[in-house]
C-alpha cells in the first residue's frame, strides 16, 4: 500500500517526505495526535505479522492503552501509510481521497 502511494504521488507530481516509522521510529506525542484524529482501532494493524504474534489473550483483550504502548514500542504494528495534508490525515491508500484532500 505504501509503494502504491508513493507511485501515485509521483505520478500526480506531488511532493511529499516519506517518514519510515520502522527505520526513523515515531514520536509518540505525533502518535497521540493522530490517535485523536482516527482512533486507535483504525491505527492498530491487526492484519500484520507483529500484531498476528501476539499472545491471544493480549489481541482478544486489547484496549487503546495497551494498543498505543504496543505502536510506541513496535512502529510496524502501526497502519499504513498515514498521509497527512494541511490538517487532514488518512490512513490507508485511496486515490480518491488523496485527490479530493489534495483538491481542497
Amino acid at each position: 500500500t505504501i509503494r502504491k502511494a508513493r507511485k501515485w504521488l509521483t505520478e500526480q507530481s506531488v511532493d511529499f517526505a516519506f517518514h519510515d516509522f520502522r527505520k526513523d521510529g515515531i514520536k509518540e506525542n505525533w502518535l497521540i495526535d493522530v490517535e485523536k484524529e482516527l482512533g486507535w482501532e483504525t491505527l492498530l494493524n491487526k492484519r500484520g505479522t507483529t500484531f498476528r504474534q501476539l499472545p491471544d489473550e493480549i489481541k482478544q483483550n486489547i484496549n487503546k492503552e495497551q494498543a498505543m504502548k504496543l505502536m510506541i514500542e513496535q512502529p510496524a504494528m502501526i497502519k499504513r501509510p498515514i498521509f497527512e495534508h494541511q490538517q487532514t490525515l488518512l490512513c490507508g491508500f485511496s486515490s480518491d481521497k488523496y485527490s479530493e484532500v489534495l483538491s481542497q
